[in-house]
């Protein structure tokens, strides 16, 4: 509970580009150097050397535990803030059956795909990968057309950071 409070109060404090002077303080500095880094995993790795240097010096693991445990709530909560709980699902699909995948999917989710050109190194075969993106009910629905169509579908479901453009933010 302790870690959840944590992460609500650092994503506001972050939210409104402030500092609470503790390891969020080192996050903004190595972001601004490095901006491709996440605040959420700078913070949890300061966090996370401190309690291994505290359980290291002071042999308290019980406590470095309920520390690592906090820290790994209050890490999920401020990327739960910053991004949200609407997490966007990409999802591939190899078949040679794609053409009717993707008319299903367009009918029965909504979702619009994109052919991209591929090639199976294994097999030396050239293919064609389904890319489509949604929501993680849309990508289930999705990834169930596919196997209702072709069983041997070769499916990957990936989560998506950010998705821009018609039908996303």
């Amino acid at each position: 509970m302790v870690g959840i409070m944590m992460g609500i109060g650092t994503a506001i404090v972050l939210k409104y580009r402030a500092s609470t002077g503790g390891s969020d303080l080192l996050s903004y500095v190595i972001r601004a150097y490095k901006p491709q880094y996440r605040t959420s995993n700078l913070i949890l790795i300061t966090d996370v050397i401190i309690i291994t240097t505290n359980v290291f010096f002071f042999r308290t693991v019980e406590v470095g535990l309920y520390s690592a445990i906090a820290i790994f709530l209050m890490g999920k909560m401020i990327d739960l803030i910053f991004e949200g709980i609407n997490f966007t699902k990409v999802v591939l699909i190899i078949s040679p059956m794609y053409k009717e995948i993707a008319e299903k999917i367009g009918n029965e989710v909504n979702r619009g795909s994109t052919g991209l050109y591929s090639k199976g190194m294994y097999t030396n075969e050239e293919k064609m990968t389904l890319l489509c993106v949604g929501s993680r009910t849309e990508s289930y629905v999705m990834e169930s057309i596919a196997k209702k169509v072709d069983r041997t579908s070769f499916i990957i479901i990936l989560n998506a950071r950010e998705v821009l453009g018609k039908g996303f933010k």
